[in-house]
């Protein structure tokens, strides 16, 4: 994988692994999203895709929640991977996209329920990850 150096002096991207096992299940296997969060609960994708279907049934208090426990996985993760609370997650690396999904998902929900301040929080969050996440996820 390359890595690209900022020449600004800010922050490299952080690039999560990927956790193949899980993807396989998710992707190959077709395990629903909450079976294969019960196997692998640190796979964001699946938190995401929970937290994605739960919103689009009309059931936002069930969306917050798998969001949010998508994003703090997702955040152990990119800390794990060297991330310093600040930086690019770029939307392009498959594995990054899990948490960042989790981070839409959570602005999305928190807007619905007028969290204010976490749905702006959370807006900020991914625009500054990655603009393109933001363009892809909210905009």
């Amino acid at each position: 994988m390359t890595t690209h150096t900022n020449l600004l002096g800010g922050p490299d991207p952080t690039y999560l692994p990927e956790n193949a096992e899980a993807a396989r299940l998710l992707d190959e296997e077709s395990l629903s999203p909450a079976e294969v969060a019960a196997q692998h609960p640190t796979f964001s994708r699946a938190w995401a895709a929970l937290a994605e279907e739960a919103f689009s049934a009309g059931r936002v208090i069930e969306s917050y929640a798998y969001a949010r426990t998508g994003y703090h996985r997702g955040l152990d993760a990119l800390r794990r991977n060297g991330w310093k609370g600040h930086g690019p997650v770029p939307w392009s690396h498959g594995p990054n996209q899990g948490f960042l999904r989790c981070l839409a998902a959570l602005a999305r929900a928190a807007g619905a329920i007028d969290e204010k301040e976490e749905y702006e929080r959370c807006r900020q969050f991914l625009r500054d990850s990655d603009p393109a996440a933001y363009a892809e996820l909210l905009a």
